[in-house]
């Protein structure tokens, strides 16, 4: 019998398929925002026609706002250029079963154009442009994230029609680290795991979290675009499984005043030989090696410039409260969770943590700026500074950004940015910003509502 949780060969695909296992295949790719978009086929439409050639989907897929209106301001796809096409070409490294869609596959697209150049823009694009980048220095980047989401026992419609207020969160009280809390929704924590493991993602734990109904379920890591990958596909399962359960999820980085959703990102180093590169001698300060300590050291140099990527909407930026185990200092320390780099492990298992993302990350592009900005840290030769001892939200340390608009400036105004992913990409992303500032300044809130209706 075929090994369930591993990812599918073609081959193998032709025998399921023929054998009637399998009836649909799944294509898609990670927008912007991280969601996946693309097309259900026909499971023999796809290996007679798409799996070759693939298929074209809008331009327009990498130029929308979050609720997909079309947008003025990007380079590659607007009215005056007829919102064209590009292609989907399969990567049949990612494809895989979908435990939780009866008889079906999935795969991942990497994004060209007609002529076969690939799309500047595309998240997959940005991040393999870093990674071959940190592949002709001899190493490879392995990454894992840890995703946090909270669980309404009201269903995505229920919570639509209330204007997602005054849902019922599947606990009623901090239930961190709690067998009893994550015992009372092991069906659905559960059915993710096992439908994941099947999908090919190897599952670590679930444990649950400080917000009521928040919880977190565990991926080991692996090479930093095969992470990036499951953890969209692993977003999306998720969603899907809620719903087919009559519940739903958030990942938005702040749902409420309480905790919100972060999405720490561990990253490490190996060579050719899979040796660990940050690992340092005895000697070494830490147990660092001077690679880590350059590459962390760009980390620091490159973190407010490249905020927009870790906290890439309105939203994101609520989290950043004094004391709230989201960061607010561009600081680092030894396992230390009030600094923005966290350093954790020790010998081969040597890594840092970055605790600026939230829930709504898009893991491929935040990963790109991590490796960019430890690239930078390399090629100067950045000096690390002395860690943060204790509480870094208190000390005297740059801050990050407060507010997605002063993010987006610092990201339009870097030369850093602009010399580790082109200008293309740089106005790009910007303008994805900018698209999301004005929605935001022209909305009428209810924080106004409730302080201006009656009292002014």
């Amino acid at each position: 019998m075929a090994d369930r949780t591993s990812p599918l060969g073609v081959e193998e695909l032709h025998v399921l398929v023929s054998g009637g296992e399998i009836d649909t295949v799944v294509l898609a790719f990670p927008d912007m925002q991280g969601r996946l978009q693309g097309k259900r086929f026909a499971a023999r439409f796809f290996l007679d026609e798409v799996l070759e050639h693939g298929t074209e989907g809008c331009n327009y897929l990498l130029a929308v706002d979050t609720e997909m209106n079309t947008v003025d301001g990007y380079g590659m796809s607007s009215w005056d250029r007829g919102y064209g096409d590009f292609v989907l070409r399969p990567d049949l490294s990612t494809l895989r079963r979908v435990p939780w869609h009866e008889t079906t596959a999935m795969l991942l697209a990497d994004l060209a154009w007609s002529d076969g150049s690939p799309v500047a823009a595309a998240p997959r694009q940005i991040l393999r442009r870093q990674l071959d980048r940190l592949a002709a220095l001899g190493h490879t980047a392995q990454v894992g994230t840890e995703l946090e989401f909270i669980v309404f026992k009201d269903t995505y419609e229920q919570a639509w029609d209330a204007n997602y207020r005054g849902l019922t969160p599947a606990n009623q009280y901090n239930v961190d680290y709690s067998v009893l809390g994550t015992g009372r929704i092991e069906p659905l924590l559960r059915r993710i795991r096992n439908e994941m493991a099947g999908a090919g993602l190897t599952v670590e734990s679930a444990k649950g979290e400080c917000n009521p109904g928040q919880h977190e379920i565990a991926f080991r890591y692996d090479d930093a675009l095969v992470t990036c990958d499951q953890h969209a596909i692993y977003k999306t399962g998720a969603k899907e499984i809620a719903a087919q359960e009559g519940v739903s999820i958030t990942f938005m980085a702040k749902y409420n005043e309480r905790e919100g959703n972060s999405c720490h990102i561990h990253l490490s180093l190996a060579d050719e030989y899979g040796r660990s590169v940050m690992a340092g001698s005895s000697g070494d300060p830490g147990g660092m090696s001077q690679t880590m300590r350059h590459f962390l050291a760009g980390q620091l140099a490159a973190l407010r410039e490249f905020s927009l990527l870790y906290a890439p909407n309105i939203n994101s930026y609520k989290r950043f409260q004094q004391g709230s185990f989201a960061p607010t200092a561009v600081a680092w320390g030894y396992d230390n969770r009030t600094c923005a780099l966290r350093i954790v492990g020790h010998g081969r298992s040597l890594r840092f943590e970055n605790r600026v993302p939230g829930g709504d990350v898009n893991p491929h592009l935040a990963v790109a700026g991590m490796v960019a900005a430890g690239l930078h840290g390399i090629e100067q030769k950045l000096e690390l500074p002395e860690p943060c001892p204790g509480n870094a939200y208190t000390a005297a340390y740059a801050h990050v950004p407060t507010t997605l608009r002063e993010a987006a400036e610092l990201w339009e105004n870097s030369a850093l940015a602009k010399a580790a992913f082109g200008d293309e990409v740089v106005a790009h992303y910007r303008n994805m910003a900018r698209v999301e500032l004005a929605a935001f300044d022209a909305a009428v809130t209810d924080w106004e509502l409730r302080r201006s209706f009656e009292r002014m």
